[in-house]
């Protein structure tokens, strides 16, 4: 996944339908990597006045953070057999997400680790939280700290920019 976003149970049946179809159950098989959802979301009736109190449960989602895999192929197969219904499923996912080989995952962490080191602005994340420059720490959240804004900006962040 390369955004965030949830999955309900429309979209495990979605998936789990598409990779049944494309792949051979003798020589492959598919592994879930996120939780059955377990999240509930609540959700007023159409035509129903405002008040009253918090509606209903609606459905059960999946939180699914950017970068986290959502199934993984594997068995006696190639990464070229298993790419054409991966992408399938990737392009109808509630957020952008891509096939990734082994390769290709281990290759994109290298790419994120040699940005990190071989950065030259002197105005790094860390930095600018620590001094706590125009007062960011009052917007922050713990998890901003942890994740050291890495999730934020142009390339996840597209219709923000």
């Amino acid at each position: 996944a390369l955004g965030g976003g949830y999955l309900h149970w429309g979209h495990f049946e979605m998936i789990r339908l598409t990779i049944g179809r494309g792949m051979d159950p003798k020589t492959t098989f598919a592994i879930w990597r996120v939780p059955a959802p377990s999240k509930p979301v609540t959700r007023k009736s159409l035509g129903h006045r405002m008040g009253g109190g918090k509606g209903p449960i609606d459905r059960y989602v999946t939180a699914v953070k950017s970068g986290r895999l959502v199934v993984e192929v594997g068995g006696r197969c190639e990464f070229g057999e298993v790419k054409p219904f991966l992408t399938q499923v990737a392009r109808k996912l509630p957020f952008p997400a891509v096939p990734v080989s082994r390769h290709d995952l281990q290759r994109m962490r290298r790419e994120e680790e040699e940005k990190r080191l071989n950065n030259q602005n002197p105005w790094t994340f860390e930095r600018v939280v620590a001094a706590n420059m125009l007062g960011m720490r009052k917007y922050l959240s713990p998890r901003d700290l942890q994740l050291k804004g890495r999730y934020w900006g142009k390339f996840f962040l597209k219709h923000r920019v």
